[in-house]
């Protein structure tokens, strides 16, 4: 009886399975075949993990991808991969942020025209060489920061400049030459400490904070500042002066800061 049950179940469901299977693989032969994604290039390098070599490099990526572009301000900062030059600026730039990369050289092309610049920020980068006509063509320039680089001298500056700051740099006395910022009538903010200056540069009447600490200035004249020993001449804007860090013993000048109101902060003993 046992094997009649068996006999009559494989004579009812095998047929059925074998004919299931059937369909199940017509109905996978019937299936359209997923069409393959091809994703437009845009210029973007794929990744290239595989192969460091074929890394690309910072100059060859566009601007706003190497880089945070918002509202007419670029941030490129602490790049990867290494940025070693100023990428091409969107026209309508007023404020860069390029600090903490490995730019060596600003060039004439660089800020060409770029008449929209209203700040440049290049703190922290290796920059040793700025060619004279770097700056030039940027009327709106109000700041300039150049700070923690490796400047041995400055280019000519825009006149329009405000605040300049080149602290931690190699600027010597014959790379910052004496009237260097007397056409910048505007300037209220001069930051040239840790430098290696010999002397105090001409220094405009706008001036309001001057920072010369820690180079090698020795001594200084009553027209440092001043004009002279006249009791008439008061320099009302300037109220910060540093000069701590230098070898000049202050004191030893005693008519050099009549026309200040504050004495400059330094060595006096």
């Amino acid at each position: 009886m046992m094997k009649l049950r068996t006999l009559i179940f494989t004579s009812v469901m095998l047929p059925w399975i074998l004919s299931s299977a059937a369909k199940d693989e017509y109905m996978e032969a019937r299936k359209p075949k997923k069409d393959e994604v091809i994703f437009p290039d845009y210029g973007i390098p794929q990744d290239s993990d595989s192969d460091p070599a074929a890394a690309p490099k910072a100059e060859e990526l566009p601007t706003c991808l190497l880089c945070v572009c918002l509202s007419g301000s670029v941030y490129c900062e602490e790049v990867s991969p290494e940025m070693s030059a100023v990428p091409a600026l969107p026209k309508e730039t007023a404020y860069l942020y390029a600090r903490f990369n490995k730019i060596t050289k600003i060039s004439n092309n660089d800020f060409a025209d770029m008449v929209t610049l209203k700040r440049i920020d290049l703190t922290g980068n290796l920059i040793g060489v700025i060619e004279d006509g770097a700056f030039s063509r940027l009327p709106n320039l109000e700041e300039l920061t150049l700070a923690e680089n490796r400047l041995t001298k400055l280019p000519p500056l825009p006149t329009n400049l405000v605040s300049l700051n080149a602290n931690f740099n190699k600027l010597s006395t014959q790379g910052v030459k004496g009237n260097a910022f007397k056409k910048l009538t505007r300037l209220e903010y001069l930051y040239l400490g840790n430098n290696d200056l010999t002397a105090v540069p001409q220094l405009p009447e706008s001036l309001c904070t001057v920072h010369l600490h820690n180079n090698k200035i020795a001594k200084i004249t009553d027209e440092t500042f001043c004009k002279g020993n006249t009791s008439y001449y008061i320099r009302t804007n300037m109220d910060e002066v540093r000069l701590d860090g230098n070898p000049v013993m202050l004191s030893k000048y005693p008519n050099s800061f009549i026309c200040l109101q504050f004495l400059p902060i330094g060595w006096y003993n």
